[in-house]
């Protein structure tokens, strides 16, 4: 049972962060099509990788204080710690490989966290502030660079994007037995409510989910890798910096 304090799905602050989110998609996706191709595009897409990371390290560092620390939640181990860092490295280079990446753990398995929060602490505790911000920013992040800017995935990219995956995957799973933690929910599901719990039971949901995540990656990257077949044009990043 939840404590009188405790962060609940779908309660104002929930709503909150989502709504701002939603109008914060539409603004970053216009004033990304709006410098696309310009020295603009680079300043800002800098800029935000400097934003992300000055929101992002703080807070993760002060997992590691006294008071924050579990081994349970503070290493950097999620999908979605990996996720941050890889966006920074889209915007400040505008790589398509982490630019790909950006955009698919975005659009599912970082989506997924803030529709079905795993999250206790409320609004406006260090644990939420780190939750939100990092699953915000690395979307909005996707959503510049790939419908913004047009850094469009390609099949290429996508295969690279299974294997860090994959990668992340199995040394995440190693970590957990060896330790007892459930980083990733590789081990078990969460005990909260999730999409998880649409699924058979471990080990089998997450083959499932292998399958389905590799089947919606390939239909987010398909309209995006038919465009220069179609276009005529060649496959060239309008990336900052490139």
């Amino acid at each position: 049972m939840l404590a009188a304090d405790d962060f609940e799905a779908y309660d104002t602050s929930h709503l909150a962060v989502l709504a701002i989110f939603a109008v914060g998609i539409v603004l970053v996706v216009l004033a990304g099509r709006s410098r696309r191709g310009t020295p603009a595009a680079t300043a800002a897409s800098r800029a935000g990788a400097v934003a992300v990371a000055a929101v992002t390290v703080p807070l993760q560092i002060l997992q590691f204080t006294p008071d924050e620390w579990s081994l349970n939640t503070s290493l950097p181990l999620q999908l979605c710690d990996l996720a941050w860092m890889v966006a920074v490295h889209a915007l400040w280079t505008g790589n398509k490989t982490t630019a790909t990446i950006t955009w698919l753990w975005g659009l599912t398995l970082t989506m997924q966290g803030m529709l079905t929060p795993d999250l206790s602490s409320p609004f406006p505790e260090p644990r939420f502030l780190m939750f939100w911000a990092m699953h915000v920013l690395i979307i909005w992040a996707g959503f510049w660079l790939v419908p913004g800017l047009g850094i469009g995935p390609t099949w290429r990219t996508y295969k690279r994007a299974v294997a860090a995956t994959l990668v992340w995957l199995v040394g995440v799973y190693a970590f957990n037995v060896a330790a007892g933690t459930n980083y990733g929910y590789v081990n078990r599901k969460p005990q909260r409510a999730s999409a998880l719990d649409l699924l058979p039971a471990w080990p089998w949901y997450v083959a499932v989910e292998i399958i389905v995540l590799s089947v919606v990656w390939a239909l987010l990257v398909l309209p995006w890798a038919l465009r220069p077949a179609r276009s005529g044009e060649r496959e060239t990043s309008p990336a900052p910096g490139r």
